[in-house]
């Protein structure tokens, strides 16, 4: 079977990043100087069933923005890299996952066309933590993901009430269909045009 593994440096006045994806399993780690963002990046590869590790040093004496943001631009090339030519994947997947009060539907496709539609909303407050993690940061790095791993990507909050459930039912959510949509199941590329 080939690999399907991958690594990608990003590295601008803003940040430095490096990351390593495997779709087919692997050891998950996260540094990036922001926590709670650590801890989803670990939700993401843990539920997903991918190897992945990620490295970023940033301006977070600044803000995190340019972290979180960057560091889904790496991610997505990376995920992209290692999907290669996506003969043989399922393609599409959805999942509805539940964190307590928290219900995030998630759908998407392995469409070679970036979209996101992100319909997510958070009650306002920031997650505590050292530093804080702004939620709206969310958005920006979904759509990073998406357009950098060329998907198509919809995310919509059923309902929730607790801001970390809400971005951590997100997250999973996101690696369960990205975990359904990798899989092997047939021997070509699905799409009527020969490619994705």
């Amino acid at each position: 079977m080939t690999t399907r593994s991958a690594t990608r440096e990003r590295s601008t006045n803003e940040t430095s990043i490096s990351v390593s994806i495997d779709l087919d399993g692997g050891p998950v780690s996260a540094s990036t100087g922001i926590p709670f963002f650590d801890h989803m990046l670990d939700q993401l590869g843990r539920h997903g069933g991918f190897g992945l590790d990620v490295r970023c040093t940033g301006d977070l004496d600044i803000d995190a923005h340019h972290t979180v943001e960057d560091v889904g631009i790496a991610v997505g090339e990376a995920f992209a890299e290692a999907l290669g030519d996506k003969a043989g994947v399922r393609r599409f997947a959805s999942a509805r996952v539940p964190l307590d009060e928290a219900l995030v539907d998630v759908a998407l496709d392995l469409s070679g066309r970036p979209y996101l539609h992100h319909e997510v909303d958070f009650p306002g407050q920031k997650i505590l933590g050292d530093p804080p993690f702004d939620p709206q940061l969310m958005e920006e790095f979904w759509r990073a993901f998406a357009m950098a791993a060329r998907i198509t990507v919809h995310l919509t909050l059923v309902r929730g009430k607790n801001t970390h459930h809400i971005v951590e039912a997100t997250f999973k959510g996101m690696a369960r269909a990205l975990s359904d949509a990798v899989r092997i199941e047939g021997g070509g590329v699905p799409s009527t045009k020969g490619s994705l």
